[in-house]
């Protein structure tokens, strides 16, 4: 402008500036009108507001002049093809994105809802205090927010023998005792095992084991030895020596599961008292052995002739003196009914040191001194004290004491020992007076 008007005259410079002037103002003008022909529109963003002022004529053109696509899940408060007005209210809010996974299953969801309980109630996704729900109601939602959900489901639980049902959204069974505080115990059996995952509709079994100690006393039961003896006719027994039983102590380590025995294993034993064994005298004495024994024995002991001849007749002399000389022993008939005759007779058996026995008898012989001395206590009036005797099943002894009991065909028999008086009890036997 200022190389225009230094070419032009003063006049001539006057008219130029003039034409501009006219020009500019009407620009101005032009440029007045059209702002003031403009929409003035209020735009919510996601929550954030702003004026703006447009020439469009519809929402849709003043999203798109402000850079806004509109997707299906976003919020818009008026259609597209909604004709501008001045003052107008718009309202976009954009759809954020939500996986929720419900059981390890995905879904898929958008919305425009600010908080997680307000999007919950409006997709109706309702669950028990008993499920997981990896967010909390009152969170704000983030565009790509993943939400879990572990559905809880109840599970049957034997704790040794007490039934009953917990909820659960999974994991260990092992979790699941530990958050119910079901304690197990270093020797407790869990069915399945505790480590294994919970599963629905699979029980799960606690086994309360125990251990204890128990001590019984039991008796040990005595062994019964044998020994032959020639001196007891064949067929009869005599008890030597009483056995005795014992008693041991037997410890177990018991076993038990919900309070039941399982099983029991012996892990010491202590004997309290040794058992004795039982010693039994079995007789092997033949009968006619010992007859034909005793005959010569009474013919030895009858015979006192020193110079005894060969001759039969000299023979039958000698015993008939000795017969003789035995009947002038005494008048008295039961004297010399028993001698060289067997008479049968009650016989019982008594020791040393039997109540009142001073341990003598009364010829004097000293039982304590002589235990296994076989001597019979006898009535006199019945076999003279001193007499050499034959017992049946006792042998030959000498009838070397009485007692206030023995009287007429009762005689009593020595013993070594209290149990065996007390086995041999009361017989029936045969006796004969040798000499």
């Amino acid at each position: 402008m200022q190389r225009i008007s230094k070419l032009l005259p003063a006049s001539k410079k006057t008219l130029v500036i003039s034409s501009v002037g006219v020009v500019a103002l009407v620009l101005f003008s032009s440029f007045i009108m059209f702002e003031a022909t403009k929409a003035e529109v209020n735009l919510a963003e996601d929550g954030e507001e702003k004026t703006v002022k447009t020439h469009a004529n519809t929402v849709e053109e003043l999203l798109e002049q402000e850079g806004i696509t509109v997707e299906d899940h976003d919020a818009l408060s008026h259609s597209g093809n909604t004709a501008i007005t001045n003052g107008m209210d718009i309202n976009y809010q954009q759809a954020k994105q939500i996986i929720v996974t419900i059981d390890d299953e995905d879904h898929t969801y958008y919305t425009t809802l600010h908080t997680i309980g307000e999007f919950l109630a409006v997709e109706d996704l309702t669950f028990s205090d008993h499920d997981k729900v990896s967010h909390k109601a009152k969170e704000t939602i983030e565009d790509g927010l993943h939400m879990t959900i572990d559905k809880a489901f109840q599970v049957k639980v034997d704790d040794g023998g007490k039934k009953k049902k917990l909820w659960t959204t999974g994991g260990s069974i092992e979790q699941l005792l530990k958050e119910n505080d079901i304690k197990l115990n270093k020797q407790d059996k869990v069915k399945p095992k505790a480590k294994n995952k919970i599963k629905k509709g699979k029980d799960i079994v606690v086994i309360r084991v125990e251990k204890e100690t128990e001590e019984i006393e039991e008796t040990i039961e005595f062994e019964t030895e044998t020994k032959q003896k020639d001196s007891i006719a064949k067929g009869k027994e005599k008890v030597i020596t009483e056995g005795k039983k014992g008693t041991i102590v037997k410890t177990y380590e018991v076993v038990l599961e919900n309070g039941k025995e399982v099983s029991r294993e012996l892990v010491s034993e202590d004997i309290q008292e040794e058992a004795k064994n039982q010693v039994v005298a079995i007789g092997t004495k033949e009968p006619e052995k010992e007859q034909a024994q005793e005959e010569q024995e009474f013919v030895a002991s009858s015979s006192d002739n020193p110079s005894k001849s060969d001759d039969s007749s000299e023979s039958e002399e000698n015993a008939s003196s000795a017969s003789k000389s035995n009947e002038e022993k005494s008048d008295d008939s039961s004297s010399s009914e028993a001698s060289g005759q067997e008479i049968s007779m009650k016989a019982t058996a008594y020791t040393a040191n039997c109540n009142g026995c001073s341990g003598v008898t009364a010829t004097g012989i000293d039982l304590n001194a002589n235990p296994n001395k076989k001597v019979v206590a006898v009535d006199p009036g019945v076999i003279p004290l001193g007499s050499e005797v034959w017992v049946e099943g006792y042998g030959v002894a000498i009838a070397g004491d009485t007692g206030g009991a023995i009287n007429g065909n009762r005689i009593d028999l020595h013993v070594p020992s209290k149990g065996e008086a007390n086995d041999f009890g009361s017989q029936e036997v045969k006796v004969k007076v040798i000499h």
